[in-house]
C-alpha cells in the first residue's frame, strides 16, 4: 500500500514538473516582436511648453519590426496608433483636452521592417504606442500586435515655479494665522477686530481676482484659434499638376483639439488618371504661429497612390501640412520634387470648469496650511506672555 502512494506522490511529482517545464518552454521562446527607440533618449524627452525660451523639436520615433530570429522583418505594413495619457481627476496637464485621446493613427509600409516618425508630445504621462505588424505579401509571415509604453517625464521647471508658489502662498497663510492669533481686544459695536478685518477684506479681493483671471484666460483659451490670422508667407497650392504628375491634398481643412483630423496625399499620373505607387513622401504638419514641426513622416504611396493619417492638431491655432513628392531610386520617371500644402485652422476648446479650479483649490489649502501654522503659535504663544506678564 505504502509502495503505490509512494509511486503516486512521484508520478505527480513528475507531472507537475513537466507542466512547469512546458511552461518554462514556451515562454522562453522567440516570438516576434517591435523595438522602440527615441531621439533624444527617452530620460531627457520633455512635453511640449507653449511659451519655450528655446526653439523645441520633436521627438523621433522609431518602430523597427523583428522576427522571432531577431532579424527585421521585410515587406511589412505597420499599423501605429499614439494614445495620449489618461486624465488624472486630481492633477491635470497643460493641455486637459488632449488627456486620454488618440494623437495619431496611420499604417505605413515598410520594406525594410522600420517605421520612423517625428512627434511632438504634448503632456507629461505614459503614452500608449498600438502597433500592428501585417505582410505585404500575403502569407509571408503571420501578423501580430504589440502594445509599447512610452513614459514622458514633466518638465523640471514646472517644479521649481510650483515651489515658489508654494513657499509665497504659504508665507501669505503663515502671516494671516498670525494676525489673527495675536487678535487684540474689541471694541463696543465690532465683530471682530480690524486687523482680522482687513486680512479678510485683503482675502476676498484676492479670491475675487482669482476668479476673474480664471474665467478671462478661460474664454480666451476657446476663443483660440478662431481668431488668428493667416501665415503672412505664400503657402503652396493644395493640388499641383507637374512633368505628368498631379499631387493632391485631401482631407480636413478644419480640426479640433481633441479629436482626429483625416488627411491624405494622392498621387496620380495626369494622362492616364492611374494612381502612382513608386513616388517618396516627405510628410509635415507645422504650427504657423511659432514655425514648429508637430509631425514629419517620409514613405511611399500605398498601391492606390495615396499616404492616408490621422492626426490630432493639441494647440488650438494655424497650421499647415505640408507634402513633397519626390523620385524614388531606381524609379522609372523622371521629374522634379512637387511640393502641395493646405492650411488647417485648429478649433481650441476651453476645459471644464472643474479642471481650473484644480489649481485654484490646491493654492488655497496650502495658504490655509499656512494659516493653521500661523494660528497654533500664536496660541502656544500667548500663555507664555501671560505667564511672563
Amino acid at each position: 500500500m505504502k509502495k503505490y502512494r509512494l509511486f503516486g506522490v512521484i508520478s505527480a511529482v513528475c507531472i507537475a514538473l513537466s507542466i512547469i517545464y512546458s511552461f518554462v518552454g514556451v515562454s522562453q521562446t522567440p516570438t516576434p516582436r517591435v523595438q522602440l527607440s527615441t531621439n533624444p533618449p527617452l530620460e531627457h524627452i520633455l512635453p511640449f511648453e507653449a511659451q519655450a525660451e528655446k526653439p523645441q523639436s520633436p521627438v523621433t520615433l522609431t518602430l523597427q519590426a523583428i522576427n522571432a530570429a531577431g532579424k527585421p522583418l521585410e515587406n511589412a505594413l505597420i499599423s501605429l496608433e499614439i494614445l495620449t495619457p489618461l486624465s488624472n481627476p486630481f492633477l491635470t496637464t497643460d493641455f486637459p483636452i488632449v488627456e486620454g485621446t488618440r494623437l495619431l493613427q496611420m499604417d505605413a509600409a515598410a520594406p525594410n521592417g522600420k517605421l520612423e516618425i517625428q512627434q511632438i508630445l504634448p503632456i507629461r504621462g505614459n503614452y500608449q504606442l498600438r502597433v500592428h505588424v501585417s505582410p505585404l505579401v500575403a502569407n509571408a509571415f503571420a501578423p501580430y500586435d504589440q502594445t509599447l509604453n512610452l513614459n514622458v517625464r514633466e518638465n523640471p521647471i514646472k517644479y521649481k515655479y510650483f515651489a515658489v508658489i508654494a513657499a509665497i502662498l504659504l508665507s501669505v497663510g503663515l502671516l494671516g494665522g498670525w494676525i489673527i492669533g495675536g487678535q487684540e481686544e474689541l471694541r463696543q459695536g465690532e465683530i471682530a477686530p480690524q486687523s482680522v478685518r482687513l486680512l479678510l477684506s485683503a482675502l476676498t479681493v484676492v479670491a475675487i481676482v482669482t476668479l476673474l483671471f480664471i474665467n478671462i484666460s478661460a474664454e480666451v483659451a476657446e476663443a483660440h484659434g478662431s481668431g488668428h490670422s493667416t501665415s503672412a508667407k505664400p503657402v503652396a497650392p493644395s493640388v499641383q499638376q507637374s512633368q505628368g504628375l498631379e499631387v493632391r491634398i485631401e482631407g480636413d481643412k478644419n480640426a479640433t483639439v481633441g479629436k482626429l483630423a483625416n488627411l491624405a496625399v494622392q498621387v496620380k499620373d495626369t494622362a492616364t488618371g492611374k494612381p502612382i505607387k513608386d513616388v517618396a513622401l516627405q510628410v509635415k504638419a507645422i504650427a504657423l504661429e511659432d514655425n514648429l514641426t508637430v509631425f514629419a513622416y517620409q514613405g511611399v504611396s500605398d498601391q492606390e497612390g495615396k499616404f492616408t493619417w490621422l492626426e490630432q492638431f493639441f494647440d488650438g491655432a494655424p497650421h499647415k501640412v505640408e507634402v513633397e513628392a519626390t523620385l524614388l531610386p531606381g524609379s522609372n520617371r523622371q521629374f522634379q520634387s512637387v511640393k502641395v500644402a493646405q492650411e488647417i485652422e485648429v478649433e481650441g476648446i476651453a476645459p471644464p470648469i472643474y479642471v481650473r479650479l484644480i489649481g485654484l483649490f490646491y493654492f488655497t489649502v496650502i495658504v490655509g496650511i499656512g494659516m493653521a501654522i500661523g494660528l497654533l503659535i500664536q496660541q502656544r504663544r500667548k500663555p507664555h506672555l501671560r505667564a511672563g506678564s
